[in-house]
């Protein structure tokens, strides 16, 4: 689908995908179905999160595109390419990292860079540039295999970025990363799509997804839930008030006449009431009215990982 990009210029997504289905075959020739009629595009410019539980066809979805899998049906154009067909005329303008980086342990990250580098037709400047955007500098000619996990990672998104492409795709790059590095991963890849570049992001760390992603597909069972703008997939779902309250029980008959939902908090004299921020002056006056003062109120808006463990959880369990 086309969009209109700054000027009206009219630009297609960095990524399509129409009717993906792949089909691997399983245990005694029984097909297991891990990715089923996925539509979705991924707009030029700026941080795209890529989400859904364990087993929810992400990496199979992210393989397809980079051409390391064939699908079983429908097709895939990265950068206006069709691939597998044009991998050859695209993959110099898309840099990735799926599953775990494969480096020569006994070489230095800088030297494992360095031969990424050439056979690329980059320079050393490219090498100091990625070392220096994933903090590896002081740590570069230290031998890969001395790294920890954390710092392999980096370096793998350090060959990702190093030819600058104007596609990263990028699956659980914060993957092994203490807090400090996790903000700095964030930060790399928030500035790389504030730049102009588009980033593809799978991750379970829904917290940092929220963060730093400008739209968001969640998908399950192989299978698209919902995509858009993360205000948009989260203006839908309600977060929840927590009312500290006396007789709680009588509480819950107020609210409950008065249309809200409400049930018994973990804690003594407290109610849960489903509903966003929004509502809570129509909560507490609600109770005032029938006599009901408040000793306390929490407001936890909704979150993405609610909305995610939500639509999920549906997903997994529609009755």
């Amino acid at each position: 689908m086309e969009s209109r990009g700054s000027g009206g210029r009219i630009t297609t997504p960095a990524i399509e995908i129409r009717n993906l289905k792949k089909v691997y075959k399983g245990l005694r020739g029984r097909p297991t179905v891990a990715v089923e009629s996925l539509d979705l595009d991924v707009p030029r410019g700026g941080v795209f999160g890529f989400l859904g539980p364990n087993g929810a066809g992400k990496t199979t979805t992210i393989r397809c595109l980079l051409g390391l899998v064939m699908p079983t049906e429908g097709s895939v154009r990265l950068l206006d390419q069709d691939i597998p067909g044009g991998l050859s005329d695209v993959m110099s303008n898309v840099g990735a990292l799926v599953e775990s980086p494969k480096f020569f342990p006994g070489f230095s990250g800088r030297l494992n860079l360095e031969l990424l580098a050439s056979s690329g037709q980059l320079d050393t400047s490219d090498v100091t540039r990625a070392l220096d955007e994933v903090g590896l500098t002081d740590r570069a000619n230290d031998k890969f295999g001395t790294y920890s996990l954390g710092m392999k990672q980096r370096l793998a998104v350090a060959g990702a970025i190093l030819k600058s492409p104007e596609l990263l795709v990028l699956d659980e790059p914060a993957n092994g990363l203490d807090p400090a590095g996790i903000k700095d991963m964030r930060e790399l890849i928030r500035r790389y799509g504030d730049s102009g570049g588009t980033v593809l992001v799978s991750s379970h760390q829904l917290s940092e997804i929220q963060l730093m992603c400008d739209a968001v597909a969640i998908i399950s069972r192989g299978k698209l839930i919902t995509a858009g703008p993360v205000s948009e997939v989260m203006a839908n779902h309600e977060g929840s008030l927590v009312v500290v309250i006396d007789d709680p029980i009588d509480a819950i008959g107020t609210l409950a006449a008065a249309g809200f939902v409400a049930r018994l908090g973990g804690d003594p004299d407290t109610i849960v009431v489903d509903v966003n921020e929004f509502e809570a002056a129509n909560v507490t006056r609600t109770l005032a009215l029938d006599g009901r003062y408040l000793r306390g109120l929490t407001v936890h808006a909704a979150s993405l990982e609610s909305v995610f463990l939500e639509l999920t959880s549906e997903e997994e369990d529609p009755a």
